[in-house]
């Protein structure tokens, strides 16, 4: 092994520590009942037992059941729009595709913070009630250019064969869509899916200026406020663990799922 490996393999450990050691001092210290980060005080599972028997607080349950409910159904919808925006934007001509596609990437980079203010300001100027309506259409509008993106690479390596082969044999558009189109693309709905709900939960800056003042909290948002009074509730560091862990057996189910499907699609091309 050369010293470039040695130096490439090192910065990549490096760069992984530097992701994971905070996420693994959570997980840690999610098993001691010190209310203070860092002063372990022996193995205790009591954090988990108040989080799971509602002595968390009902401030905190509010929040969880708020950002949950709040994700299923922007993610649902996103999803929905999403893939069915990616479908038209694939049967675009080249030029106009090339114009969608952009437009469509441009909420991926525009700072979250800007997002916020925009949605905050065009809810005030349409005269919007603050509340769940306006958080649940900022997310979807946030979630929506992620579904297209997850689905666009499937519809690219689709065959356009096999959608017109389905109406010469007597399909309506809408079957040739509903059986061919969407078992093909289903792997990136689902991957589009799973993005939009772990960004509506992981969202802080747009749920923070489209919420309003009626005490609507997600968990981002009640972070920042236990934040602000000086310390965060410790029932914060085994929900935080339990929410890492779900999402990354998530993605190993979902990755794994996806070589399948990539695997059985070569051996059918073979």
């Amino acid at each position: 092994m050369n010293g470039k490996n040695i130096l490439a393999k090192g910065y990549l450990w490096l760069l992984l520590a530097i992701l994971y050691t905070p996420i693994l001092i959570i997980v840690i210290f999610s098993f001691t009942e010190t209310k203070v980060l860092g002063n372990w005080t022996g193995f205790s599972l009591k954090l988990y037992t108040s989080l799971f028997s509602g002595g968390m607080g009902e401030s905190l349950l509010s929040a969880i059941k708020n950002t949950l409910f709040i994700a299923l159904v922007a993610s649902s919808a996103a999803t929905l729009l999403g893939s069915v925006a990616a479908v038209g934007i694939y049967n675009l001509r080249n030029k106009p595709r090339q114009m969608v596609t952009f437009l469509n990437n441009m909420p991926l980079i525009n700072p979250d913070i800007i997002t916020g203010i925009s949605l905050f300001l065009l809810f005030v100027w349409m005269g919007f009630a603050q509340g769940y309506t306006t958080v649940i259409l900022a997310h979807i509008t946030f979630c929506t250019p992620y579904v297209v993106l997850s689905v666009m690479p499937r519809l690219r390596g689709m065959n356009p064969n096999i959608y017109e082969a389905a109406l010469d044999l007597g399909a309506t558009p809408f079957q040739a869509f509903r059986k061919v189109i969407i078992p093909e693309i289903k792997p990136g709905i689902i991957s589009g899916f799973i993005l939009s709900f772990t960004l509506s939960i992981d969202d802080f800056a747009v749920s923070l200026f489209t919420k309003g003042n009626i005490g609507l909290e997600t968990l981002s948002t009640y972070i920042y406020s236990d934040a602000r009074k000086g310390g965060l509730t410790p029932e914060l560091r085994p929900l935080s663990a339990i929410i890492f862990i779900s999402v990354l057996v998530l993605l190993l189910i979902i990755n794994r799922r996806t070589e399948k499907h990539n695997q059985t699609l070569k051996i059918s091309k073979k």
